[in-house]
């Protein structure tokens, strides 16, 4: 089996060197546009960029040339798009108009595209539309997975979701093995839903200890958090139980809580009283919950879901609440039946 990864950034280097570990090397190729960018990782070994520290396997193909990456995948392979939600369409525009025969494309962002609030597996049904000619089989990969640690070769548990069968297992048997458990999941908008929603209320709970609010604030927030996530994905088409599984229950306790959390660190930044662009800025790399959260409460209007938590984000991120006003509208509300 090949596997080709497209994107340089750290969880497409993570994914391409926990595959090349376990195939052999020579059948992962890592991507990334930029030639120059190829060129440092050939000499450094490593991606001193977004992954540093963590060398990457002999053998591993580095490509810049587009052609090339995909021209070594074959209709049992399996092709891994590591862009962020944002660049998702534009990648895909690039791949089915170059592609000479149909492959496996495995996805991995997280997100709602900003303009339309639609899933990445709608972004993917949208694009194939508009180039008939191949039929590619498709789902996500996705659960509570810090680059860094997949990069380390750390245990981790993920799911792919597919309304293919044959593509889950295909992915299981490419991804699936000593350090990664990988189930299979037939709910593209839970799993994918969740992956959104738990980076929006991943700034929440980073706002939350920032402001030194404890432990018990962190966990109401999350519950009820969960329950906005459950809400929503019940009123999208999805199964609200697979929000109680890796990509929901469990990708939130990790992004909520964890320190190598973009999505936390921009909340802790928030409660400092930092500025939304000089944060993001000195972050260096993309935080989904930022580029996302108006998305998420649009759905959820189109929807006619309440998200309170989610909402009050969305205000704090667009100036038109101070963290300390976002608090007092949550705590402020009516009481109600817990559900």
């Amino acid at each position: 089996m090949n596997i080709t990864v497209l994107g340089g950034g750290a969880w497409g280097t993570a994914i391409a060197i926990s595959a090349a570990r376990h195939h052999a090397p020579q059948s992962v190729c890592l991507w990334a546009r930029n030639a120059k960018q190829i060129e440092a990782l050939n000499i450094d070994a490593e991606n001193k960029q977004y992954l540093p520290a963590i060398p990457l396997p002999d053998g591993l193909l580095l490509e810049s040339d587009f052609q090339k990456a995909l021209g070594c995948l074959g209709s049992d392979d399996v092709l891994v798009i590591a862009t962020p939600m944002s660049g998702l369409s534009q990648i895909l525009e690039h791949v089915l108009t170059q592609a000479k025969h149909p492959f496996n494309i495995l996805y991995l962002c997280k997100g709602l595209e900003p303009h339309t609030a639609l899933l990445p597996h709608q972004v993917l049904q949208r694009e194939l539309a508009m180039h008939p000619t191949h039929r590619h089989a498709f789902g996500v990969l996705s659960g509570p997975s810090f680059a860094r640690e997949v990069g380390e070769g750390l245990p981790c548990a993920l799911t792919v979701a597919s309304h293919q069968h044959e593509f889950c297992a295909l992915v299981q048997r490419a991804f699936h093995h000593g350090n990664i458990r990988v189930y299979a999941s037939d709910d593209l908008i839970g799993v994918e839903l969740g992956g959104a929603v738990k980076n929006v209320l991943a700034i929440a709970a980073g706002i939350g200890d920032g402001l030194g609010l404890g432990l018990n604030a962190r966990a109401a927030l999350l519950t009820r958090g969960l329950a906005e996530m459950m809400r929503l994905v019940k009123a999208v088409g999805g199964k609200s139980e697979t929000c109680m599984g890796l990509t929901g229950l469990g990708d939130l306790i990790l992004t909520a809580t964890g320190d190598l959390s973009r999505n936390r660190r921009v909340g802790l930044s928030l409660a400092a009283g930092q500025d939304l662009n000089q944060v993001l800025s000195a972050l260096g790399h993309v935080a989904e919950g930022v580029l996302c959260a108006n998305a998420v409460t649009d759905l959820a209007k189109r929807h006619h879901i309440e998200m309170p938590i989610c909402t009050t984000v969305v205000e704090v991120l667009n100036g038109k609440l101070t963290v300390e006003q976002g608090v007092q509208v949550l705590m402020g509300r009516e009481p109600k039946t817990e559900s």
